[in-house]
């Protein structure tokens, strides 16, 4: 019974982080079209999520690719002062320099917590530029992640840490729409 609400809420929190992602402006071509056309949502634990040097647990990691070639690792945190206490490492073109290695090089953060303006009732998140890296090992198309490493530094010095391992169970992987890719392949293989 555990691992069916379990499934329910994971669920339930990827739909909300997909409609979170599909509002925000970094993702809206058009104000009626997102132009995001892959999501992925991972099952595991946060062993670090680190915000400012506050550390918090996570519900669920998602990733979520835009036809332009934006890419987010979003997290929704466990956070029990706001249920809606989500951030995102945002970078354009990432490349996979290894079969099991995706790296993002991270521009922005996307911060979105119960005091963001909304739209649509949800948070509307606040982009903060920022210079990092995430780190993917496993691959979407074998619906396999092992694990994911982000860090980040924002303009005020801020730091975004996450660690991210999964508990094995297959990715949840959604092509919203066909695009062409935007992943680049390490050019000395």
């Amino acid at each position: 019974m555990r691992r069916g609400r379990l499934a329910c809420t994971t669920q339930a929190l990827g739909l909300a982080l997909v409609l979170a992602c599909l509002s925000s402006p970094l993702v809206a071509e058009e104000a009626h079209r997102p132009d995001v056309d892959l999501y992925a949502l991972m099952t595991g634990k946060c062993s670090t999520l680190k915000i400012a040097g506050r550390n918090f647990a996570c519900k669920i990691v998602a990733y979520f690719h835009s036809e332009k070639g934006r890419a987010n690792f979003t997290v929704a945190l466990d956070d029990p002062a706001d249920d809606s206490h989500v951030i995102s490492f945002s970078g354009e073109y990432g490349r996979r320099s290894e079969e099991n290695l995706y790296v993002l090089a991270v521009d922005r953060m996307l911060l979105s917590d119960k005091n963001r303006p909304k739209a649509d009732g949800l948070p509307i998140p606040a982009e903060v530029t920022s210079d990092g890296v995430c780190r993917q090992l496993g691959r979407f198309a074998a619906r396999e992640v092992s694990n994911v490493t982000c860090s980040a530094t924002d303009k005020s010095g801020k730091k975004y840490e996450l660690t991210f391992e999964s508990d094995g169970t297959p990715i949840t992987l959604r092509r919203v729409r066909p695009s062409a890719p935007t992943i680049r392949q390490d050019p000395y293989r």
